[in-house]
């Protein structure tokens, strides 16, 4: 294989460049406009209803009147917001969604109008990098939202947001650092080339998808993609808009333009991190096996084409998931990015890096290797099934249940049992309705006799 020569990047003529950005901007709006038709048009079908179907054929206007409604309704602004941060936070989002599509490879090597060039807007040598760095900063925007609105909902909403996010971006960047390490770059477009070698074990050599990431490096593209539906609030980690608890989230007292601007950087979130996993797992731009073998179909015009093959996977997927799969609790939430993805995410990169030393070094070939190793998963296994402190179980008596002992009614949680109305009645510290319980007895009393 040959290495991409990224000084192809940052020559282009300047009207090739806005050429190239005017196509990225219209792409991504059209894209997003048919994502959300796409997500109706889908969960209709597995919800066993038609979905929208009016505007226009099969509905497909309907994600642009949707827009268009939202554009010229009015725009509300609490009275005790902060003004300029609330009308901020929502474009940090957006251009944050705009900007992270300019790292990603939608094709290799073209000539377009005369000029050899790349379907891709920019490339560094710590690409991902930048990425994640520009996805940490949509981090402000869910902040900066929920303090703003001068509201307990979107503030409440704002901090669980961020707390998962947080929680979420950590296991996300050490789950690639595996990718980094077997690819020997960060640069986008020299990862997906990196895919493209022949995956060999011994004289036994595959040339085609073998060699993507997703197969090599399976605990990291699992932990990536469970990452994704945090980072983007979808179902099942879409606690930041829990209709039952928190209204719509950081977005509660926004309408208009403004709360179309989150959705609209909502949708772009999903589908920009579906291009990421099919750039650093999937293969990118690469053609599918074995199509890969056909000439006629392994052309760099159509990248794009198996590119956004592979990136509509992920999309269903997310459709898919939110279908069937209900929301969980912020403390699972929480559990489940703390205490497992980021401790198998650092450990699987450990192993990895050992691994790939091993080869380097020859280690693998060595018997006395192999024992060692051996014996430490062993003792791993071991730790993890048997070790560990043992929590005797202590039997709790039963205490009385109060649903009014805080002052507001609680449901029963577990065994408990809500008794009757005089008892609860009796048992609350609110007399105002203990007077109406006791005019209601004799009202009742003086009716029967």
């Amino acid at each position: 294989m040959i290495p991409l020569d990224l000084s192809l990047f940052g020559h282009d003529p300047v009207w090739l460049v806005i050429v190239k950005v005017i196509i990225w901007f219209v792409f991504i709006l059209l894209a997003t406009i048919f994502n959300v038709w796409l997500e109706r048009r889908t969960l209709g079908r597995m919800q066993q209803r038609i979905g929208p179907n009016f505007a226009g054929p099969f509905g497909l206007i309907q994600a642009l009147g949707d827009g268009l409604k939202l554009l010229f309704k009015e725009d509300v602004t609490p009275k005790l917001a902060d003004r300029f941060v609330f009308k901020l936070a929502p474009f940090i989002m957006t251009v944050v969604a705009f900007g992270t599509f300019s790292l990603i490879p939608f094709g290799g090597t073209v000539k377009m109008f005369g000029h050899q060039t790349q379907l891709q807007l920019v490339d560094t040598p710590a690409a991902v990098l930048l990425y994640l760095a520009l996805t940490s900063i949509a981090v402000y925007g869910v902040v900066l939202a929920g303090w703003s609105s001068s509201s307990t909902y979107a503030l409440l909403g704002g901090l669980r947001s961020t707390a998962s996010m947080i929680s979420y971006e950590i296991a996300m960047g050490l789950s690639l650092v595996s990718v980094f390490l077997y690819a020997g770059t960060m640069s986008t477009s020299e990862i997906v080339q990196a895919q493209a070698r022949p995956l060999q074990f011994g004289a036994a050599q595959w040339q085609g998808s073998m060699g993507w990431y997703f197969l090599l490096l399976i605990p990291s593209f699992i932990i990536y993609v469970i990452s994704m539906f945090a980072e983007t609030n979808r179902q099942p980690f879409d606690l930041p808009e829990a209709e039952g608890e928190l209204g719509s989230g950081y977005m509660t007292e926004y309408s208009g333009m403004t709360y179309a601007l989150f959705f609209l950087s909502e949708y772009i979130n999903m589908f920009m991190v579906s291009c990421v996993a099919t750039t650093l797992f999937m293969g990118g731009y690469l053609p599918i096996w074995p199509f890969n073998n056909i000439g006629v179909l392994n052309n760099p015009w159509l990248g794009p084409v198996w590119f956004l093959i592979k990136a509509y996977m992920f999309m269903f997927l997310f459709i898919w998931v939110r279908a069937t799969i209900p929301r969980i609790r912020y403390d699972q939430l929480m559990r489940l990015g703390w205490k497992w993805l980021i401790p198998v995410s650092l450990g699987w990169t450990m192993l990895v890096a050992v691994f790939r030393v091993g080869i380097a070094d020859g280690w693998l070939g060595s018997r006395g290797f192999w024992i060692t190793a051996i014996v430490v998963a062993a003792v791993l296994i071991a730790l993890l099934l048997f070790g560990g402190p043992r929590e005797t179980a202590v039997e709790e008596e039963p205490t009385a249940f109060d649903p009014y002992a805080g002052g507001y009614p609680v449901p029963p949680i577990g065994d408990q049992k809500v008794p009757g109305l005089v008892d609860v009645v009796s048992s609350a510290a609110d007399e105002p309705a203990r007077a109406v319980l006791s005019e209601t007895s004799d009202s009742q009393r003086r009716a029967d006799s």
